[in-house]
């Protein structure tokens, strides 16, 4: 199995769901709902868009645990791969958040799931960073190459250099921080919605890279094993075709089924010529989800991958808890606090 697709996700079905008013000042994509819809219509029709993804990744053999949201109060919880992120041989992370009401999206619950279920050895927790306004919000923030150890990082307030830093030597990765910015110079703010890396494929568009230099070593590390980069355009990354994530599932006979799953709208304005190359390595599943989409994210952030060895009824020690709050600006990384 490739260590780039994970075959288990969590997603989070929100009862109440409406474009978070506390993001929309610095993301680009996020629009508000047809004048006249109730918010109670809206998130009705979010509600059905959640139920499709699940049944479309179900139907490609991904194992989906779903987690309930009746909290009004969390308009963005759709999108848990913001405050989480699991990674082989056990590990989790838990990220801070920029916009203040989005940080009690982070739950218990889903961890103690990944505890029961699978085989976590050490969570280690960022979110005591966000009182210093220091932020990293994820696979949002961060598209992360499991195979090359690489983590990608459109630089932002939502993607602070020297957390990436610090997360890249805790799990083992080796950052590629860059600036990335339309063509009307607004940046990009979150590195998901521009690239997606799948394991011989990657969808990124270069073009929003302005430095020459830094743009072509992004290439180069990108292809370095071999992988195909299928270059977008502002447009198609503005009809979320970056905002894709690959995932392995399994057929009827029980064969490895490796699928991109993206949005309706994505696919759409995906050319031929870049379709055949995706499906020379996995198979499009599109799900159409305007409603969610009017957020500002699409598929890929509403899709937390577990990257986790699955227990089967081993007695495994709990996890440890490695609790960051020191300011990485000026902190030495010497002293951090392990809880048991």
């Amino acid at each position: 199995m490739s260590a780039q697709a994970p075959s288990a996700v969590i997603l989070i079905r929100a009862e109440r769901f409406v474009p978070n008013q506390a993001t929309a000042a610095d993301n680009a994509f996020q629009s508000s709902p047809p004048e006249g819809q109730a918010d109670d219509q809206t998130s009705a029709r979010a509600l059905e868009e959640m139920d499709a993804v699940a049944e479309a990744l179900r139907a490609a053999g991904v194992r989906v645990h779903v987690f309930a949201d009746g909290d009004h109060t969390r308009p963005d919880s759709v999108f848990p791969n913001n405050w989480l992120s699991t990674h082989a041989g056990g590990t989790v992370a838990v990220y801070p958040m920029y916009a203040s009401n989005r940080r009690h999206e982070r739950r218990a619950d889903v961890l103690e799931m990944l505890k029961s279920s699978y085989r976590v050895q050490t969570i280690v927790d960022y979110s005591g960073l966000e009182p210093d306004g220091i932020f990293l919000e994820g696979t949002g923030a961060m598209v992360l190459d499991h195979m090359s150890r690489v983590a990608y990082a459109a630089v932002s307030h939502r993607a602070d250099t020297h957390v990436l830093e610090r997360f890249c030597t805790d799990f083992g990765y080796e950052p590629m921080a860059f600036d990335a910015v339309d063509s009307s110079g607004v940046p990009v703010y979150h590195t998901n919605v521009m690239a997606c890396i799948g394991t011989e494929v990657a969808l990124i568009a270069l073009d929003l890279i302005p430095d020459e230099v830094r743009r072509a070593a992004v290439r180069e590390r990108l292809t370095v094993n071999g992988r195909t980069i299928v270059e977008l355009t502002e447009e198609q990354v503005r009809e979320f075709a970056g905002n894709a994530v690959e995932l392995c599932g399994r057929t009827e006979d029980g064969r490895r089924n490796y699928v991109m799953a993206m949005s309706s709208r994505a696919r759409r304005s995906l050319r031929p010529d870049q379709v055949a190359v995706i499906e020379q390595s996995c198979t499009i599943v599109d799900v159409d989800i305007p409603t969610i989409e009017l957020a500002g994210g699409s598929v890929r952030c509403m899709i937390a991958g577990v990257h986790l060895d699955r227990r089967r009824g081993l007695d495994l020690p709990s996890p440890a808890v490695v609790a960051i709050d020191e300011n990485p600006h000026t902190a030495d990384g010497s002293d951090l606090a392990v809880q048991h």
